[in-house]
């Protein structure tokens, strides 16, 4: 039977949220899900989750995994919220302690705070392999846009990539963010463009030129064919001095400072303070 996934767009923050299944009645996973976020007011709601959880419960699903493949800068998870209302698990790969120690540096986090990612249930090894119910899944390490990004092998079939690869008229994640490295990028690309040519790809974030619908499905073959940054053809040299000169040029996500601080907690919010009030804090002249 072919792994089922559900796909749902937050168009807020461009980000894809999945539903990974067999068949109703039984075990899921949700990759990468979207708690919003107002950056004007401060006010977090769950309009975007509720839209998965109101999914897995029309198709009686039970939430087996709550994936993350990377502490994304766009977007808050919303994955504490969802283990709260439906279980599961949460995780992530285990270089996320890599963005931790840089990120408790950057915003002088509480000292209690740890970096050796405990704050999620799971960190998966390179290659390592989990169920989804009978679905077999594979942890793929796939660093260069960070160094904890990971992208998830599905029973064979498909691969959702994370910020790695987006559709081929769109190209390639920046590596500006400390930890990031277009060398390790370039690699972590060629290692999914060499499963076989009909594996579908599944991104996280699409950004369509004018006059084209976001999408969210690829496959090896058209990212091969037709990928504006990583086509055949291209090599490491010329995609570095590409993505190189491309970042020094792209500001920084909208939700950058809010979404990291929040995400390396694996979706929590910091503790709150002697008053009761949760603070994300805004570190000047330092990105």
């Amino acid at each position: 039977m072919l792994a089922l996934i559900q796909a749902f767009l937050d168009e807020a923050s461009s980000t894809y949220t999945y539903v990974v299944h067999e068949a109703d009645d039984g075990p899921c996973a949700i990759v990468d899900s979207v708690l919003n976020y107002d950056p004007a007011s401060g006010r977090t709601d769950t309009r975007q989750a509720d839209k998965v959880i109101a999914y897995v419960r029309e198709h009686r699903l039970q939430v087996q995994w709550l994936l993350e493949t990377h502490a994304h800068a766009d977007h808050l998870s919303a994955a504490p919220y969802l283990r709260r209302t439906l279980g599961g698990k949460i995780a992530i790969g285990q270089a996320i302690s890599k963005v931790q120690h840089v990120f408790k540096h950057l915003f002088n986090l509480e000292p209690e705070f740890r970096v050796d990612g405990s704050q999620f249930d799971h960190l998966f090894a390179p290659d390592e392999i989990f169920p989804i119910g009978n679905l077999k899944a594979q942890a793929l390490h796939v660093p260069g846009h960070t160094p904890a990004d990971m992208a998830y092998l599905i029973d064979d079939q498909l691969i959702l990539v994370g910020d790695t690869l987006f559709m081929p008229d769109v190209g390639t994640a920046r590596c500006d963010f400390p930890g990031g490295d277009a060398h390790q990028l370039y690699a972590s690309m060629r290692k999914l463009l060499a499963f076989p040519s009909q594996t579908r790809l599944y991104v996280c974030h699409d950004y369509p030129p004018q006059g084209r619908e976001a999408r969210c499905q690829t496959t090896v073959a058209e990212q091969r064919a037709g990928n504006i940054h990583v086509h055949d053809g291209v090599d490491e040299a010329a995609f570095v001095q590409m993505r190189t000169q491309r970042d020094a040029g792209l500001g920084m996500p909208t939700l950058l400072l809010p979404a990291i601080q929040v995400n390396v907690r694996a979706g929590n919010l910091p503790p709150p303070e002697e008053n009761g009030v949760v603070y994300l804090k805004i570190p000047l002249n330092q990105l």
